[in-house]
């Protein structure tokens, strides 16, 4: 089984396959203070509450935009798995040219979601993240990354609303009855998903005046499925593209590196 580990500002989300089988996936919040022991000794229990063997994960892969805890989740696959895992990066085998001035510039998440959105496309496709931040990654027609956009999550104009102001609450991120609020509630809301079913439609719009065919827009992240129902410019919401896009590249690179057998409690 592969073990593909995908690292971000909020949470790391973890996906178990086998073969090209998504066979489950788990979820753990990204927390700087946590240990290495702290998290193998959660993702332990994790796996065994699920029946996982630990000895059944041959294989790991991990994408990053965290750098403090990408030696922390390696650490923990050598640990728990004894395995030394592929961490995306600079040198590794994508099979997708990097049209773009600084290509590590580029954080792990939005190369694998441009490789798994062309795989499932086969053409040109924007792929709309909705994690800590939104993305919007954008691949040409003959598979390459043309760059893309970033704009503030919407989890984070959530908090500055309420961070920033005196009177306006934190509320939950939900669709309220009638894009005019008839409270204050309703009016948060009404800006947080009317207001970024605005902008992806604006964004999808230019980027795809930009591109010589007509893309395909795929979502992706916490709130893919909320906001894909109050639009049509979404063609497929995917909930983890990330994850089958860390596996696309442990494949691609798989029969170049060879397996690396870590003993267990070697730290």
């Amino acid at each position: 089984m592969l073990l593909a580990i995908d690292i971000g500002n909020t949470n790391a989300v973890l996906g178990i396959y086998d073969g090209d089988t998504l066979v489950d996936h788990l979820r753990l919040e990204s927390r700087h203070s946590s240990t290495r022991d702290e998290y193998a000794a959660v993702l332990a229990v994790m796996l065994q509450q699920r029946n996982i063997q630990l000895d059944r994960i041959h294989a790991a892969i991990i994408g990053s935009v965290v750098p403090a805890l990408t030696e922390i989740f390696e650490t923990v696959c050598e640990r728990l798995f004894g395995v030394e895992p592929l961490t995306v990066g600079p040198g590794i085998r994508t099979g997708m040219k990097m049209q773009i001035e600084n290509p590590r510039e580029v954080g792990a998440d939005r190369i694998v979601n441009a490789v798994a959105a062309f795989e499932q496309a086969r053409g040109c496709a924007i792929v709309v993240d909705f994690g800590t931040a939104t993305t919007f990654d954008v691949v040409s027609v003959r598979g390459d990354y043309l760059g893309g956009v970033i704009v503030p999550g919407v989890g984070i104009s959530a908090d500055a609303l309420a961070s920033r102001t005196a009177k306006l609450p934190r509320v939950e991120i939900a669709r309220p009855k009638s894009v005019i609020g008839r409270t204050t509630v309703q009016a948060i809301q009404s800006g947080l998903v009317f207001g970024y079913v605005a902008l992806i439609e604006g964004l999808v719009h230019r980027i795809s005046e930009q591109m010589s065919a007509k893309p395909r827009v795929i979502a992706t992240g916490g709130l893919a499925s909320l906001i894909a129902r109050e639009t049509d410019v979404i063609d497929d919401v995917v909930e983890f593209l990330t994850l089958d896009g860390l596996r696309m590249v442990w494949l691609r690179n798989k029969e170049r590196r060879p397996a690396v057998t870590v003993r267990r409690g070697r730290h």
